[in-house]
């Protein structure tokens, strides 16, 4: 069986862009059903739930179903490859749409958490989208495989809340048409992968290196600090997004206006990825990684400005890109800081943290946005003001990474 090299060299390139390429159409086509169940989850769930506050909760089990899956994908793709997993992740999202609209048609709110919960399945897959890309590029090539397999989600921040404006009043029940395109989705994307080309890791033999344990590579300084701004970026993202439909609508705009922000949200989210590579490998990895919480920290400050369609087009266009600089860089500089037998184990590792992350922000999201305050201004203002500690936590792990050498 063939063995995934340590270190590809730049002639193996050819082999990486071809897998680019299929991740990229992967993400493009399979990442719609992303925005599409952002836009309509929580809007479905304030329908569905006898109290206000549980609204976010779809998306909250959606990332919980990421986080609890992440460590069983990273150990199924390490055994059989990653065509493997992301077969699964498909399932994972055809079967979340399709228990999602029996949710909505039998007026059950348990039901419709069970099909987002089954949704996180496929949002944990796409998430090693971006791993599985530096698998045969070279070290040169990595930051621009990352960058490159994340821009392909543009298409998807068009496809996906386009497809909401089309679905979401077409059949009787809201947004029952939306969960079952999520269906169709899957099952069109899914014969992507077949055309992969990344070596199944071969089985370690006895004496093998092993790599260290769980235990050590967390207590590694940069593997620790990327994790830590990985988390922070995606959850705080998260935090904003979760709640800015219910705000927009709240605050007296349309469901399409919602869907519209989204759309230039999740662009902005992406369309960075064009250059973020190229930024890293010229600025460095921690310049980046600390420009992305900047813009973070900007897109909070604007939020709390106003609430005029202008200023949620605006913070969240700006959550978008501080999100692709913070998760993207750290990304990066996770990629480079483990051996090859170390990889299954630090990315469900680190996934397992992202995603915890980000389930904690789903879960806050609902009950900042409904339950303090008792305005959808009020609310809005508490989602943004929690922003702070936490981009205090990675902007100090990143500066005391920087400080180490120095020390030393």
């Amino acid at each position: 069986m063939t063995t995934l090299s340590p270190a590809p060299d730049a002639a193996d390139d050819r082999r990486a862009l071809r897998n680019v390429a299929v991740l990229v159409a992967s993400q493009a086509l399979l990442g719609a059903q992303i925005p599409m169940v952002i836009v309509v989850a929580g809007l479905s769930g304030q329908a569905l739930a006898s109290n206000p506050c549980w609204a976010t909760l779809p998306v909250s089990l959606m990332v919980l179903g990421s986080m609890l899956t992440a460590t069983p994908l990273a150990a199924l793709m390490q055994r059989r490859g990653r065509l493997a997993g992301f077969l699964v992740g498909t399932c994972g999202g055809a079967l979340g749409g399709a228990i999602g609209a029996a949710g909505l048609y039998l007026g059950s709110f348990p039901v419709f958490l069970a099909g987002a919960f089954a949704t996180g399945i496929y949002m944990s897959a796409q998430g090693f989208y971006r791993f599985a890309a530096t698998d045969t590029a070279s070290p040169s090539f990595r930051p621009k495989a990352i960058s490159w397999v994340m821009a392909g989600g543009l298409l998807s921040a068009i496809v996906g809340p386009q497809l909401v404006k089309v679905t979401a009043e077409a059949l009787a029940i809201p947004f029952l048409g939306t969960y079952l395109a999520v269906v169709v989705l899957n099952l069109a994307g899914a014969p992507l992968f077949a055309f992969l080309d990344i070596p199944r890791p071969a089985p370690a033999a006895t004496a093998a290196p092993r790599g260290r344990s769980r235990r050590e590579l967390i207590r590694s300084p940069t593997i620790a600090v990327a994790i830590v701004c990985a988390t922070v970026a995606y959850a705080l993202m998260n935090l904003v997004m979760t709640s800015s439909p219910l705000a927009i609508v709240g605050c007296g705009y349309m469901t399409a206006d919602a869907a519209n922000v989204v759309t230039a949200h999740v662009l902005a989210m992406f369309a960075p990825s064009f250059v973020t590579g190229h930024l890293i490998s010229r600025f460095g990895t921690a310049r980046i990684i600390g420009a992305g919480l900047v813009v973070l920290a900007a897109a909070g400050a604007v939020a709390l400005a106003g609430v005029t369609l202008g200023h949620f087009y605006a913070t969240l266009i700006l959550l978008g890109i501080g999100w692709n600089f913070g998760f993207i860089g750290a990304t990066t500089l996770l990629a480079g800081a483990h051996t090859p037998e170390e990889r299954g184990r630090l990315q469900g590792l680190n996934d397992l943290v992202v995603f915890g992350g980000v389930t904690f922000a789903s879960f806050a999201s609902g009950g900042l946005m409904n339950c303090l305050g008792g305005s959808v201004q009020a609310g809005w203002s508490a989602v943004n003001l929690a922003m702070l500690p936490f981009l205090v936590l990675a902007g100090g792990a990143l500066i005391w990474l920087g400080l180490r050498p120095r020390r030393a």
